[in-house]
């Protein structure tokens, strides 16, 4: 299957547009939207997000990823194979934690193939979707048609450490995840946002309505809630918001 992943929301023909692009070239391939509200611009916390959500998903996969504020500059368009995904996209840090927390070593192609027409604001329609159907499609040997292999320069994104203490994305119900993986958390702990501490709690039911509370969310990362409210609001919290986490 292929999996989108972006922030062009649903208002438009952005979307629409990017999955006609798919359904032409690979007709018979399913494609599944995992996420089109990641937020906008948010390259790096968009970095952190896929990574969390792309687990599980099985090895064969194409991930058509594109959060891409930079489209049609100097960014090298790119497909990466990792623990048997494929993602395809701009070289912009968008795909740094997947690669960085592969299991295997992931290897890097540059799109080198270009469409009859390429719009210089659409590259998710005009290039990667294509090469997103390509690969879905079974063009995706050592040396594909749609391009050629290069070694990436990961300097750019060096300092992005590996868990990241500040919120990524807040969904419809005003819940706040962050770039930490709970696992590597050491447990019982508690959180501080602007000097308010919040504790941990299993599930939203273990907490009286109002009541704010962090806990492991379904991805695998930890997650500011308000059981029955919006966090974001209560706790004034934005995508980048700084979170400091201590063990008690």
């Amino acid at each position: 299957m292929i999996v989108t992943f972006t922030d062009f929301g649903l208002d438009g023909p952005y979307m629409g547009q990017m999955r006609a692009a798919l359904y032409r070239d690979a007709p018979a391939v399913p494609v599944i939207d995992l996420m089109v509200d990641v937020p906008a611009f948010e390259v790096r916390a968009a970095a952190y997000l896929l990574a969390a959500a792309i687990k599980p998903f099985a090895a064969g996969i194409v991930c058509l990823g594109v959060v891409d504020p930079g489209v049609g500059g100097d960014r090298r368009p790119v497909v990466m194979q990792a623990d048997g995904r494929w993602y395809v996209g701009p070289d912009n840090g968008l795909f740094e934690f997947v690669a960085r927390r592969a299991e295997t070593s992931s290897e890097w192609w540059e799109i080198t193939w270009r469409p009859a027409y390429l719009s210089t604001s659409f590259h998710g329609r005009d290039l990667f979707a294509p090469v997103a159907a390509r690969i879905a499609d079974g063009d995706c040997a050592a040396e594909p048609t749609w391009g050629r292999r290069f070694a990436p320069d990961h300097g750019p994104f060096a300092a992005w450490p590996d868990d990241w203490p500040a919120v990524i994305y807040i969904d419809r119900y005003g819940n706040c995840m962050t770039g930490l993986r709970w696992s590597n958390l050491a447990e019982p702990l508690q959180v501080v946002i602007e000097g308010i501490t919040i504790p941990c709690a299993g599930t939203f039911t273990d907490v009286s309505p109002g009541t704010a509370f962090c806990y492991e969310n379904a991805l695998g990362l930890l997650e500011i809630a308000v059981n029955k409210g919006n966090a974001a609001n209560i706790l004034g919290l934005e995508v980048g918001s700084q979170v400091s986490v201590r063990k008690l």
